[in-house]
């Protein structure tokens, strides 16, 4: 926030000495106002607007967040299993759902990743079913997720950004966000976790330019040992001869 301001005070600073040598530059400035010279008069004319158009280029530059950093390394393998929503931006996605969100992970054998999402609604529990694949082989964190028909997977914009930009060393939290800032989500292992585990994922996203005051709790009201059968049973129906594990 430092560069900004100072910026800005720059801008402000050079914009009034203009005025005050205009106001008090002499005869020779009182003169070029009253009987301006053509040539002289779109010089500085020209010049007070790269001046204007430069500080406002610089201002915009250094109010730009810098891009989003996702983490080094995933080990997709030990990211598979189930999650559980500890928080979200709101999203348009997602507002039939009111708590207990889940999903699932599973590794396909030509390195895709099955996706099973399941949340609680006003009327019982929807579900969406969905795929994502590798974008960044060097890291594993960026992924591209649909959840529409495979026929439509040719369409670039059925295709959402799915970063991972935090994660735990024991892989017991992650924070999943987009390089636009624009949707967040914090996972973990478990229904509900320890403040300081919140913290410690909510920094991460903080660190990364996402405002973190959006972020929304999600309610968990089913016991650990009942959600992860119904995750089970959901993935094995869903995703024949895929193998979940407890993580």
């Amino acid at each position: 926030m430092a560069a900004p301001m100072l910026l800005t005070a720059a801008s402000r600073y050079i914009s009034g000495r203009l005025l005050r040598l205009l106001e008090e530059g002499g005869r020779g400035l009182r003169c070029l106002a009253r009987y301006p010279h053509p040539v002289a008069s779109r010089w500085a004319a020209a010049a007070a607007l790269v001046v204007a158009t430069t500080l406002q280029m610089a201002v915009a530059q250094a109010q730009t967040p810098p891009p989003v950093r996702t983490v080094p390394l995933v080990d997709l393998d030990r990211y598979a299993g189930n999650w559980f929503e500890i928080a979200r931006f709101p999203n348009r996605f997602q507002r039939q759902c009111v708590g207990d969100v889940r999903t699932t992970y599973v590794r396909r054998p030509d390195g895709r990743v099955d996706v099973v999402n399941r949340c609680r609604t006003a009327e019982g529990e929807t579900e969406a079913r969905g795929i994502a694949r590798v974008v960044d082989e060097h890291s594993f964190a960026r992924l591209k997720v649909r959840f529409a028909p495979a026929w439509l997977s040719f369409l670039a914009f059925v295709w959402g950004d799915y970063w991972i930009i935090g994660l735990a060393p024991d892989y017991s939290w992650a924070v999943v966000g987009d390089p636009g800032r624009e949707y967040l989500w914090i996972l973990a292992r478990t229904p509900q976790i320890d403040g300081e585990l919140v913290a410690a994922a909510r920094a991460a996203a903080s660190s990364n330019g996402f405002d973190v005051t959006r972020l929304v709790p999600t309610p968990q009201t089913a016991s650990l040992h009942t959600t992860l059968r119904s995750l089970e049973h959901l993935t094995a129906t869903a995703i024949p001869g895929a193998v979940v594990e407890h993580r």
